[in-house]
């Protein structure tokens, strides 16, 4: 059974820095990386890593946002700089199983950046 747990969210002010993690178990993840949603608006990718550490960003996070992946500890991060409020949004963790390509999502990390 796959769980994922997420921690790092919270309240920054611009200009700040966070970092989200989170821990996968219970399958080999071929894909992992973070979407987020803001109220209003629908989910969106933020940033993904292959296990072969292929990255993509979304536009709007590229230079501030670093994703990277402990493939041992199965676990992603998410470095957040520079943070702006239009970055406010519930962050969710999303992985990929190399068995069967199966999609699990995490319970969500609220993230609020305020002016």
């Amino acid at each position: 059974q796959v769980q994922l747990v997420e921690s790092g969210g919270g309240l920054v002010q611009a200009g700040g820095s966070l970092r989200l993690s989170c821990a996968a178990s219970g399958s080999s993840f071929s894909l992992m990386g973070w979407y987020r949603q803001a109220p209003g608006k629908q989910r969106e990718l933020v940033a993904v890593i292959s296990s072969g550490r292929l990255i993509n960003y979304a536009d709007s996070v590229k230079g501030r946002f670093t994703i990277s992946r402990d493939n041992a500890k199965n676990t992603v991060y998410l470095q957040m700089n520079s943070l702006e409020p239009e970055d406010t949004a519930v962050y969710y963790c999303h992985v990929r199983t190399v068995n069967l390509g199966s999609i699990y999502w995490g319970q969500g990390t609220q993230v609020t950046v305020s002016s």
